[in-house]
């Protein structure tokens, strides 16, 4: 998509069999012939000559591939696209990868394999195909790329967090949940960390919020919480901190060295948490929920700053916010994609320095008189109007927790001291914590 235009720019159809999961983009153009030191030095032994006749070919057509993207999908593949004017954008699936049409299952028993047609790659956006290294097939559930390293990528999947390296057909090393925390259950989210290297986090489904060290394959800390987790971000400025999306609507912000509580309850949903984004000033960050809304929350604020929703606007599954910080993108269940702007008043026009100055003045006054009434109902979002749904399940939820809190204050009262206590809403968020 061009954002600038608000216009399609290519059009990748039959990219997978099935629900497309996880899509990253490959920061800067990937050439073959200029081999990672650390790569050679771990994995040499391991290359195949299937591996080795990719990068000759690769070389032979002059070593650059361009930028590209990755994406994954249900139907265990992963895949490399290049990003091409949309008159030559005719995806061509290999045929090691196409499906039988009377079971619509991909074929498995050839093991893991790259695509190595030249010609075909040529012709074709196509560029790679991965296949998921288990023998009996599965799904692909989230990507995330190596932030000092843009040849390496980390996949999440039914059983395994598996490393690959755009250079080999096989994952440079793979991590088993049984091996790691002692359960199989799906991996449904994974995140690089911005400065760690080897520092992995996911979520699963087993309510779990996980860190691993892919260096050594071994396991950091994982905590469970009260309920699933279906998405994390690092902060990209801080990145020890990162924000956990959880199905009892809050979003929780995280140290990674003290993972027995959130640092902070973000609140405000009246539906689960699906989808994170980080501003890349690391101050702020963008939700989107299964109550159709996005809100934009503080880094250290417990109540969301603005409110986002459209009449037509389903649940949101996907959020992201610009390089610059001005713009949110969201793409939700109702198939669209829209643009927001993350300060919803302000004027993406030119600016005279007389105007920056009178907005950044206002501003200041905002912020010194922002504890004063009159100013906090304008400032936040809880004066904003919402969705009829979403004030009368706030509103809903405002009774239950009062009388939650009556119920409590009676137990006190009428049980022996110490007894009955208050509880501690961070440290109920988890429900142990493993390592």
């Amino acid at each position: 998509w061009d954002l600038g235009r608000k216009t399609e720019v290519g059009c990748y159809e039959k990219a997978h069999a099935g629900v497309v999961n996880g899509v990253v983009m490959l920061d800067q153009s990937v050439r073959y012939d200029e081999r990672e030191d650390d790569d050679d030095d771990d994995d040499s032994d391991g290359e195949n000559d299937e591996t080795k006749e990719v990068v000759e070919r690769t070389r032979a057509a002059g070593g650059v591939y361009g930028k590209s993207f990755l994406s994954c999908g249900d139907d265990g593949m992963i895949r490399q696209w290049r990003l091409t004017p949309p008159s030559t954008l005719s995806p061509t699936i290999p045929t090691s990868t196409t499906l039988t049409s009377s079971s619509q299952t991909p074929n498995y028993n050839k093991g893991a394999s790259m695509t190595t047609d030249a010609s075909t790659q040529s012709e074709s956006s196509l560029l790679n195909t991965w296949r998921h290294p288990s023998k009996t097939g599965g799904s692909f559930k989230s990507l995330s790329l190596h932030y000092s390293n843009p040849t390496q990528f980390a996949s999440a999947s039914d059983s395994s967090v598996d490393v690959w390296s755009l250079y080999r057909s096989n994952p440079i090393s793979s991590h088993s949940t049984d091996t790691l925390w002692g359960n199989g259950d799906t991996v449904t989210h994974i995140r690089y960390n911005p400065v760690e290297r080897g520092l992995l986090a996911h979520c699963s489904m087993d309510r779990g919020v996980g860190l691993h060290d892919t260096r050594s394959a071994t396991p950091l800390r994982k905590t469970i919480l009260a309920m699933r987790a279906n998405c994390l971000e690092w902060n990209p400025m801080e990145p020890m901190n990162f924000v956990v999306g959880s199905e009892d609507y809050n979003a929780y912000s995280f140290d990674m060295r003290r993972l027995d509580k959130p640092t902070m309850i973000h609140k405000g949903h009246v539906g689960a948490v699906m989808s994170v984004g980080w501003s890349p000033t690391g101050r702020e960050f963008v939700t989107g929920g299964y109550d159709a809304t996005l809100r934009i929350f503080g880094y250290r604020s417990g109540h969301a700053r603005d409110l986002y929703y459209t009449k037509r606007m389903q649940r949101v599954f996907a959020v992201g916010i610009s390089a610059d910080s001005k713009y949110i993108v969201s793409g939700s269940d109702d198939t669209n994609i829209r643009l927001w702007r993350v300060n919803a008043s302000e004027n993406s026009g030119v600016k005279t320095p007389r105007e920056e100055n009178a907005l950044e003045y206002r501003a200041a006054l905002l912020k010194k008189h922002s504890h004063l009434p009159e100013v906090s109902k304008i400032t936040k979002s809880g004066k904003r109007r919402g969705p009829k749904f979403v004030k009368k399940q706030t509103r809903i939820a405002q009774i239950q927790k009062e009388s939650r809190g009556n119920k409590l204050e009676n137990r006190i009262k009428h049980s022996k001291p110490g007894v009955v206590k208050h509880p501690n809403e961070r440290e109920d968020a988890v429900a142990k914590e493993i390592g």
